[in-house]
């Protein structure tokens, strides 16, 4: 497979630049650790939407979620569309309630419902796990990038270049930073992939060609949406498997450790509406992201199937994008592809800094007897800890590359997979229910991680002939959720043991999150005119940017393409500085 063009190499290194730039201009918001953390509480909906959008999926769409459609078809339309259901269900109620809990931090918002020994388990644990993913994405990003794209030689490089340029700007703008390249590189995303999936059925013959290569290659059975169980590997593709991909879905972004995700919008009704946003381009990615990998199956399986990677299949995005994309544009598809993962990376970053700052550095001076920092040397302390933060992922990341997996690192992993839905269960079961004792969590996590761990070690009880058959996806869920709300559950009875600075903790918590935001009394004046414009700016440059991309020697329908994607972004962002404009001026009368 050939390697990218120099070209295209400088396009990905003018987007790198254009990242830390937008670090460095926003650095001016933050006059505080509620503007580093959470944008002042002044997010758009649009701002939000667009970021909550960005962090729910990484490179990952478009290696491994790729290679599952490249097998199965339009079977991955379940995990893509109950993501999007789940942010639909959060747009009905649970964004605004999140919203109004009025927090800067997770583990903060476990402390108001759980107590102060729950919030500091939980923030431990999700800085170290944070920190591991983030770590796995940037070598898996890396793995891609180097091997699939012609530069095997060059892992730890991409791992060093792309964790600094996510240091960098992530540090100097914090959440503003965050939010933004969230912005744009959605904006960069949206149009590239809708050209792909055009571009992939243009070389097919469109639908009519689609379909009667399914046909040819017998393929009509696998790439059903809903199949037959023992068709796929672990009883997947089945019907229990759609309702247990949908009920994990909107547990896991509906559970108040998803809850930082609708921190900096404005209030209420911006929240829901920043969840509807992420869930519509959630639907429409659910179907253009898979539209290449199927086409590339059947175009150019022979040729993929040669490559010479752990698995082939895992690299049908990026031959269809080197195969059909003109030069320039293959450029702007790597930074597609690297803009899923930073987008995490960032997010994740930023809500680590804040976790440390926020909630681990007080409970250590309590403990030491010193006096906290404040206001802006608090500030600053947070730039600190995002920078620790952000190193340790990258040594993180060098360091499972050369270990391949193994040791300590895979061990955190194996801890991270076998506590997270057994955490998760009561963090979504304790907004609906007030009347629980502090241990509540607790004993609903104990009598989860029984069953995690019985589907952690399935393989091995089912082979000692304790289990029948390893537990697939589905079983592991429903054992995981069914038993962790029975734990929460049995504890109702006892709420007369609770204390009363408890209850009262509790009432109050439950009375924050079911009050609206009076925005003009509780954060002051917003500055939606400055986020139009300035996203607009930066939007219209990459949109000039593109459109000097269209002089490269490609034929007609390829300097149409750039163009296409040109116009898309310099176009919205020309309509943003407009309307940011004429909102200053409003504002000025």
């Amino acid at each position: 497979m050939p390697a990218i063009s120099s070209i295209d190499m400088m396009v990905i290194g003018a987007y790198m630049l254009l990242l830390v730039a937008v670090g460095a201009v926003l650095s001016r918001q933050n006059k505080d650790t509620s503007d580093y953390f959470r944008n002042g509480c002044k997010g758009t909906w649009w701002l939000v939407g667009a970021s909550a959008f960005m962090t729910s999926f990484s490179a990952w769409t478009f290696t491994g979620a790729s290679s599952v459609a490249y097998d199965a078809g339009w079977s991955v339309l379940i995990i893509y569309m109950t993501n999007a259901v789940a942010y639909f269900v959060g747009a009905l109620f649970i964004a605004p309630w999140f919203r109004q809990l009025r927090a800067i931090t997770v583990p903060e918002v476990i402390e108001k419902r759980f107590g102060h020994k729950t919030q500091q388990f939980y923030a431990w644990f999700n800085v170290v796990t944070n920190l591991v993913y983030a770590a796995l994405w940037l070598y898996g990003l890396a793995i891609f990038c180097s091997s699939v794209l012609g530069y095997d030689e060059s892992i730890n490089w991409v791992i060093i270049v792309v964790g600094i340029v996510v240091l960098l700007y992530s540090t100097s703008g914090g959440s503003w930073a965050v939010m933004a390249t969230d912005f744009l590189q959605c904006l960069i995303l949206v149009p590239i992939t809708i050209l792909m999936a055009y571009l992939s059925l243009k070389a097919i013959g469109g639908f009519e060609g689609f379909n009667a290569a399914i046909k040819e290659q017998g393929l009509q059975t696998s790439y059903q949406v809903i199949n037959a169980d023992g068709m796929f590997d672990a009883h997947s593709f089945t019907w229990v498997w759609a309702g247990a991909m949908l009920l994990k879905n909107v547990l896991n972004y509906n559970t108040l450790n998803a809850s930082y995700r609708y921190f900096a919008v404005k209030d209420g009704f911006e929240a829901r509406k920043a969840a509807a946003m992420a869930g519509v381009l959630m639907a429409m990615g659910a179907f253009i992201w898979l539209v290449p990998p199927m086409v590339a199956r059947l175009l150019y399986h022979a040729e993929i199937s040669e490559l010479a990677i752990t698995k082939p299949s895992e690299a049908a995005y990026a031959v269809i994008s080197l195969k059909l994309l003109p030069t320039g544009l293959t450029g702007m598809m790597v930074v597609a592809m690297l803009s899923a993962t930073m987008s995490s990376m960032d997010s994740g970053l930023n809500r680590n800094a804040a976790v440390v700052t926020q909630d681990i550095y007080p409970t250590i001076c309590r403990l030491f007897g010193w006096t906290p920092r404040t206001g802006t040397s608090l500030l600053f302390m947070g730039k600190m800890v995002s920078v620790a933060c952000g190193l340790c992922i990258i040594c993180l990341a060098l360091y499972f590359a050369r270990a391949g997996g193994k040791g300590v690192f895979q061990l955190m992993l194996d801890v991270g997979t076998l506590l997270a839905m057994p955490l998760g269960v009561p963090l979504i079961v304790g907004i609906f229910i007030k009347r629980a004792p502090v241990w509540s969590c607790v004993c609903s996590v104990c009598f989860a991680l029984c069953s995690s761990t019985v589907g952690f070690f399935s393989k091995q009880l089912a082979a000692w002939g304790w289990l029948s058959e390893p537990w697939a996806f589905q079983d592991k869920l429903f054992w995981n959720v069914g038993l962790g709300t029975l734990g929460f559950l049995i504890t109702v009875p006892f709420w007369f043991t609770a204390s009363d600075a408890y209850k009262q903790k509790v009432e109050t918590f439950f009375t924050n999150m079911h009050t609206p935001i009076d925005f003009e009394k509780e954060v002051g004046e917003g500055n939606d005119h400055e986020q139009l414009k300035i996203l607009g700016l930066f939007a219209v440059v990459v949109g000039v940017f593109l459109g000097f991309l269209m002089l490269l020697p490609n034929p007609m329908e390829g300097r149409l393409a750039i163009g296409f994607v040109a116009v898309f972004v310099g176009g919205i962002g020309s309509v943003f500085v407009y309307l940011g404009y004429r909102k200053q001026n409003q504002l000025h009368k």
